[in-house]
C-alpha cells in the first residue's frame, strides 16, 4: 500500500487510520521497486489509500511507483487497485497512460448500499473510471464484498453494471468486521452461494469471477493478467 498508512476518507468497512496524512515519501517508487526485486515477484499487486488532500490525489505518485517497478522489473507483470480520484479523469488518465497490466476499482458494494458503505464515493464515478480503463485496452477490474445487507438481486445488476462499462474480472468476498467501529456483517454468505456467483458472472460475460468467502481483490491476481 502506497501513499501512507493514513487514509483522507472514512469508509465504514475499511479499518485504515483516517486523518491528516504526512507528506509523500519521494523515496517510496524506487522502495516499492526494490521490494518486487527482492521478493522475486513474477506479478505485484500494489494499492493506496485516498489522498484527497493533494492538489492531483496522489496521481503523480502513482505513475512514480508503476515507472519505477517497471524499470527495476521488466519482467514483473502489475495489478494496481486505485481510488477513484474524485472521478477526474485527467488524473486517472495518467495511471492509465503509465501501462500497467491490470487496473482495478472497487466498487465495495451494490449501489443501494454504496452511499452507507464508502465515504465520499459515489457508485456511478466508480463506474465512470472503470468504463475509462476498459475503453483503453487495460484489463479492468473490480470487487464487491457481501454481508452487508445486499440482496441476490442488487448483487446481479451489479454485475450488469460492471459488464456495461467493460470491466473483465470481478472478485466477490466476504465482509468481515475489522473492529467494533465499522459496520456490522449482516449475512455469513455460504460457500455454496458464492460458488453460484461465480457460475452466474462466467455465463453473463466476465472473463474471470474470482468469488468466494475467502476472496480479496489480489486473489488469484498473476492470472488476470491474460
Amino acid at each position: 500500500m502506497i501513499g501512507g498508512d493514513v487514509c483522507t476518507r472514512s469508509c465504514k468497512f475499511c479499518n485504515v487510520k483516517t486523518g491528516r496524512p504526512a507528506p509523500l515519501d519521494p523515496a517510496e517508487p524506487e522502495n516499492i521497486a526494490n521490494s518486487v526485486k527482492l521478493l522475486g515477484l513474477k506479478h505485484a499487486v500494489i494499492t493506496s489509500v485516498d489522498r484527497d488532500d493533494l492538489a492531483d490525489l496522489g496521481a503523480a505518485h502513482w505513475v512514480k511507483v508503476i515507472e519505477a517497478v517497471k524499470r527495476e522489473n521488466p519482467e514483473t507483470t502489475m495489478e494496481v487497485l486505485i481510488p477513484d480520484f474524485q472521478g477526474r479523469q485527467e488524473l486517472v488518465q495518467q495511471v492509465i497512460d503509465a501501462r500497467p497490466e491490470v487496473i482495478s476499482h472497487n466498487l465495495e458494494t451494490v449501489r443501494e448500499l454504496s452511499d452507507g458503505v464508502r465515504s465520499r464515493a459515489k457508485y456511478d464515478i466508480s463506474l465512470q473510471v472503470i468504463r475509462q480503463v476498459s475503453e483503453s485496452g487495460i484489463v479492468s477490474k473490480s470487487g464487491i464484498m457481501l454481508g452487508l445487507g445486499e440482496t441476490r438481486e442488487q448483487i446481479l445488476q451489479t454485475m450488469d453494471d460492471l459488464l456495461a462499462v467493460g470491466c473483465k474480472v470481478m472478485t466477490i468476498g466476504q465482509y468481515l468486521q475489522p473492529s467494533e467501529a465499522n459496520l456490522e456483517v449482516k449475512e455469513y454468505v455460504t460457500p455454496e452461494t458464492f460458488k453460484e456467483y461465480e457460475r452466474i458472472g462466467l455465463e453473463k460475460g466476465f472473463r474471470y469471477v474470482e468469488s468466494g468467502p475467502l476472496v480479496r481483490s489480489s486473489y488469484h491476481a498473476e492470472k488476470h493478467v491474460r
